[in-house]
């Protein structure tokens, strides 16, 4: 928070600093939130923060819409007004319980992320402001969905022994009427442009209803037909709403379905051949994609191993469909066990990777098995600016990868068709990414893997990349025992970044778990645990882990182990040579990793007291701080006082005394890589937990760093025709045996090796049968003493010219003689 546009003497009285402290603390509180308040600054969205600004519960909904958002703090007569008006373009009437207390529904988006809203009580002035979050509906409050019961008979109804009732259930006490409508809504990309433009506008609209003023019993069933006026929408959601509501008016309160492929309404062809109707729709599609622009070359590659998809949390994250941690069931995916989606779409496409593992931790390609990881033409969380096709979250990839898999794979024998446009991109170009962190009291592991301890008290820069617009900060704190007692040491506190024009991301430790601000304002994840926010996701499986992912790929992970903060920066390759800070030059050279602001270099073999003098000069000004200072103690511990904390001198040398108590248990548990950081710990907070919690920290890191160590691809092979490939690995040292059918006889290599070059020994093997191998090997015969035969020639009337070219030569030699 820079406050010197207000207040540029830093130097001020102490009545003028109260005031300051007052003024800052206001700021913060007023825009504090347990969900969140106004996006906007203070004196543009809230200069009367008790009128202007509004919080929301729930403060997350599904982008289809539906759900009621009660505005907080505010209480309206029964019969009053309300008008709620989101982005400032999407109008409609708020809803006034009995209790006076007023609600607005959030609309149906084709987008996610935190979408501002303005609410007016008169009808003409919207002078109160808030927001909420939109989500993918798979990530939304499962509790306010539709169950589709036996989800694979509504996907494959129509298809041979797929007949029969479809049933589907919902909590009947979130539609507050006695009677509901059950609506069928469709999605589809149309043009909306004039004759010959390409642009597609994305569409939600209602179909039709399957039932009319049924009792809200939360259970209904129904046999579908064959619908030909709308077999043209292939994808969509249910819908249920209070009865008393128009069908298929938007925007109102109502429960949604997830999205699937609707079989069960198509065309009465359909249901009378369905593989041959499917047949034709995919080479409908086959033609279409050879149309369409090659997305597969913008891809990046995926992670050779699963340890490295899991461990690269920059660029990849779980696929929910296909999950380890639940079990591995993947649908879609058969003889994997997980599966991990690249977090951020292909730059012009739009388009996704995802990539999918063995039970050996193998990636699984399609050229092996129809399970294998393929790629999306539209990314399935969609990417930005949204609403555009083909970067509707969730439906633009239903549209493009998920329903022509079901006309190529599911539904007919034509899989080969869609592996052909959907082809696992392999591992050859992955290159994982680089690890730096800082733990414990307070001790650092830079990205070259150089290793020292510095323990100062106030704000640093971990991390400053001017060259890709990266600033990650870190603010220590005197370690503080359980029992009140301060010792000469630091730990991490609070970590700010932000990259580019980012929203700013801080994560503090606030007792037994951590806190994430945006913006200076908290943010709640007690609905979400992911969220799209301005140039950045954030992600938090556990009160006690955040990840924040940038759009670079540049990934920060904070950890509390027992009350202490660990951080661990990833970057990629493409910060080489980009990198100042504590956490030191990226380049694999480790000895320039001391590096001042002014480019001088502190040699490795530096003494503590000069470490301590680096480290110093890595503090940061106010007027670069990423940081929130909201009360008394951050102004008075970090904003007044200079950066960096002159006063405080850490304890440089800790000698172990033979008669120390702590030392057996600590020997004995102080072992091996990282017992150093363990013992240094353990003997400066006299604490076993601490030097434990050090001790976890750091070998977590060191599972981290294994991890991500480089591995070698040489690329797929394919087996010979006619013949078998034994093994699906392709990694340096694998070796691939080839087999041929019986009455087929192998040529060339029966193994093939992969080298540390990323190369494979030996040629490809083909099969022959076994009455062409006598014609073969008679023609290679022949064909090899007619080669031999033009060769002799050859050379013999090479021969003659030579000499006939010597002649003249020796004649003059003669001559001269």
């Amino acid at each position: 928070m820079n406050v010197y546009s207000v207040f540029p003497n830093q130097s001020m009285g102490s009545h003028m600093r109260e005031l300051l402290s007052f003024w800052i603390i206001l700021t913060f509180f007023s825009s504090k939130t347990s969900g969140l308040a106004c996006s906007s600054t203070l004196t543009n969205c809230c200069s009367d923060v008790n009128q202007s600004c509004f919080q929301v519960l729930p403060y997350s909904s599904s982008m289809l819409g539906g759900r009621a958002l009660r505005i907080l703090g505010l209480t309206l007569p029964p019969d009053g007004r309300l008008l709620c008006r989101f982005k400032g373009e999407i109008e409609q009437q708020g809803i006034i319980d009995e209790e006076g207390h007023p609600y607005c529904i959030a609309p149906l988006l084709y987008e996610t992320g935190w979408i501002s809203f303005d609410v007016s009580t008169d009808g003409t002035d919207f002078n109160r402001s808030g927001e909420f979050l939109s989500v993918h509906p798979s990530k939304a409050d499962p509790t306010f969905e539709v169950t589709l019961v036996n989800s694979t008979l509504w996907q494959n109804y129509g298809t041979p022994n797929m007949a029969g009732q479809l049933r589907m259930t919902w909590n009947s006490s979130l539609i507050k009427s006695e009677r509901v409508n059950v609506e069928l809504w469709g999605y589809r990309e149309v043009s909306r442009s004039p004759a010959g433009s390409s642009s597609l506008q994305a569409e939600i609209s209602y179909l039709y209803s399957l039932g009319r003023n049924i009792s809200n019993t939360g259970d209904f069933s129904f046999i579908p037909q064959p619908r030909e006026r709308f077999s043209t929408w292939e994808l969509g959601n249910i819908r249920i709403t209070a009865s008393p509501k128009s069908e298929g008016e938007r925007n109102v309160q109502s429960l949604w379905s997830g999205g699937h492929v609707l079989a069960w309404h198509l065309e009465q062809s359909f249901r009378d051949d369905s593989s041959a109707w499917a047949q034709r729709k995919c080479l409908q599609w086959d033609d279409l994609e050879r149309k369409l622009p090659d997305f597969l070359d913008e891809l990046i590659d995926c992670p050779c191993s699963l340890a490295q998809a899991r461990a690269d949390t920059g660029r990849f994250h779980t696929d929910y469909s296909c999950n380890i941690e639940m079990g591995s069931v993947c649908t879609y995916h058969p003889g994997s066990v997980h599966c991990v989606r690249a977090v951020q779409a292909s730059s012009s496409h739009g388009s996704g990777q995802q990539c999918c593992y063995d039970n050996t931790g193998a990636l699984v390609l399609t050229g092996d098995s129809v399970g294998g990881s393929t790629p999306d033409r539209a990314h399935v969380w969609g990417s930005p600016p949204y609403g555009e096709p083909p970067r509707v979250p969730g439906f633009s990839h239903w549209l493009y990868d998920v329903t022509s898999f079901c006309y190529c794979c599911l539904w007919s024998d034509l899989c080969h068709i869609y592996l052909n446009h959907r082809p696992s991109t392999g591992c050859r170009r992955y290159q994982p990414p680089k690890a730096g962190v800082v733990f414990g009291n307070l001790h650092f592991i830079t990205f070259d893997g150089l290793s020292y301890t510095f323990s100062g008290r106030g704000e640093y820069y971990l991390l400053l990349s001017t060259d890709k617009n990266l600033s990650v900060q870190a603010r220590t704190e005197q370690l503080k025992l359980k029992n009140g007692t301060l010792v000469r040491a630091t730990q991490l506190s609070s970590v700010a970044m932000q990259e580019n024009s980012s929203d700013v991301i801080e994560v503090r430790t606030a007792g037994d778990h951590l806190q994430v601000l945006r913006n200076q304002k908290i943010l709640s994840f007690t609905e979400q645990r992911w969220m799209d926010l301005q140039g950045v996701f954030v992600f938090v499986p556990s009160p006690q882990n955040v990840t924040v992912i940038f759009s670079s790929g540049a990934a920060v992970e904070l950890r509390l182990y027992d009350a202490t903060m660990t951080a661990t920066v990833l970057l990629l390759v493409e910060f080489s040579n980009l990198t100042l800070g504590l956490l030191g030059r990226m380049n694999s050279d480790p000895s320039d990793d001391l590096m001042t602001r002014s480019g001088e270099v502190i040699s490795s073999n530096a003494t503590l007291e000069e470490i301590f003098t680096f480290g110093a000069e890595w503090n940061i000004s106010n007027m670069s701080s990423l940081f929130t200072y909201d009360s008394h103690y951050l102004l008075d511990s970090y904003f007044f006082p200079l950066s960096h904390d002159p006063a405080f001198v850490p304890a440089f040398s800790l000698p172990l005394k033979p008669d120390d108590p702590l030392a057996a248990d600590m020997l004995s548990m102080c072992l091996g890589e990282g017992a150093q950081f363990c013992i240094h710990d353990t003997l400066i907070s006299r604490s076993l937990a601490v030097g434990n919690a050090t001790l976890r920290a750091h070998q977590h890191h060191q599972a981290l760093m294994e991890a991500l160590k480089p591995v070698v691809s040489c690329g797929w092979l394919p087996a010979p025709r006619n013949g078998k490939k034994n093994g699906t690995h392709y990694l340096q040292g694998k070796t691939l045996g080839f087999t041929c059918n019986e009455g087929y006889i192998l040529y060339r290599s029966t193994e093939r090796t992969c080298l540390k070059e990323g190369t494979w020994t030996g040629e490809q093997p083909y099969c022959i049968t076994d009455d062409k191998v006598g014609l073969f090997l008679g023609a290679f015969g022949s064909f090899s003493a007619l080669v031999t035969m033009v060769i002799t020639i050859k050379l013999h009337n090479r021969k003659q010219t030579r000499e006939r070219k010597q002649e003249p030569l020796e004649m003059v030699t003669q001559t001269q003689t």
